[in-house]
C-alpha cells in the first residue's frame, strides 16, 4: 500500500490541497511551479481580461504538449514493432536455410 500524505500547492496565487503518494510528490510540486511560470510568462506577453484566460491558454499548451507527445509515441512504437517484424522475417529465413543445409 502507497503511503499518502497531504500536501499544499499554490497555483495562480490560489492554494490547492492535495492528497498524493509519496513518490509524486517532487513531480507534483515541480509541476505546480512550471504551471505558474508559464502563467506569469503568458501574464507579460498577452492580454487578457481575467485569470481565466491565463489558464485557458495554458491548458491549451499542456494540452496539445501531451498530444504531441502521445503522437511521437505512438510514431515510434509503430516504427519499432515494423523494425522488429524485419528482424523476426530476416532472422526466420536464415534459420530456415540453416535448417535445410543440416
Amino acid at each position: 500500500m502507497k503511503a499518502e500524505i497531504n500536501i499544499k500547492v499554490d497555483i495562480g496565487g490560489r492554494p490547492y490541497n492535495l492528497t498524493i503518494s509519496r513518490e509524486e510528490e517532487e513531480l507534483v510540486r515541480k509541476a505546480a511551479e512550471d504551471v505558474n511560470k508559464t502563467i506569469s510568462k503568458y501574464s507579460k506577453a498577452f492580454e487578457y481580461k481575467d485569470m481565466q484566460d491565463l489558464y485557458a491558454m495554458v491548458s491549451l499548451q499542456y494540452a496539445s504538449g501531451t498530444m504531441h507527445t502521445e503522437n511521437e509515441k505512438s510514431f515510434k512504437e509503430k516504427e519499432l514493432k515494423d523494425k522488429l517484424k524485419d528482424v523476426d522475417e530476416f532472422l526466420s529465413t536464415h534459420l530456415e536455410t540453416i535448417n535445410h543445409r543440416s
